[in-house]
């Protein structure tokens, strides 16, 4: 079973755009938040996978999530096959000021610090890893952290 491009595209403008899903149950459908928040970006060391393990999050020096508002002027919601969301603008992580990583995954969570499974939403990986040191600033450019539902 598969879901419609029209709910594919409601699902995501709910998730990343806090819009409202119409005439979903009643006339008022599944309604966005009252105050949209934010989605955090989180780097992994290895496939964070289906139960969502936070075991191999980021631990460089200065590593924290960056937090992504719940707008469309964050988020770019398009297309029909797939649709997809992706980063509106570049999201850059604080610079490393010791240790080291190699980047291998990503992941977009509910929360700043969370490390629940329900706490990650989606999960991907890199198209290359980014081994990361001292004075190295993770980015993901406008447009390259890309979320498909098909």
């Amino acid at each position: 079973m598969s879901k419609t491009n029209d709910f594919e595209d409601a699902i995501l403008s709910l998730i990343f755009n806090n819009d409202n899903v119409a005439n979903l149950g009643d006339a008022t459908g599944v309604q966005g938040s009252t105050s949209a928040g934010s989605l955090y970006i989180a780097l992994f060391t290895a496939d964070p996978g289906e139960a969502a393990s936070f075991a191999n999050e980021a631990t460089y020096t200065s590593y924290a999530r960056v937090a992504v508002a719940r707008t469309s002027g964050a988020w770019t919601v398009s297309g029909t096959t797939p649709t997809q969301a992706e980063n509106a603008s570049a999201i850059t992580f604080p610079q490393c000021t010791g240790g080291s990583n190699t980047i291998t995954h990503f992941a977009i969570c509910k929360s700043l610090s969370g490390t629940s499974a329900g706490e990650m939403l989606y999960y991907g990986s890199l198209s290359a890893s980014l081994a990361v040191s001292t004075g190295i600033t993770p980015q993901f450019n406008a447009g390259a952290l890309v979320v498909e539902e098909a």
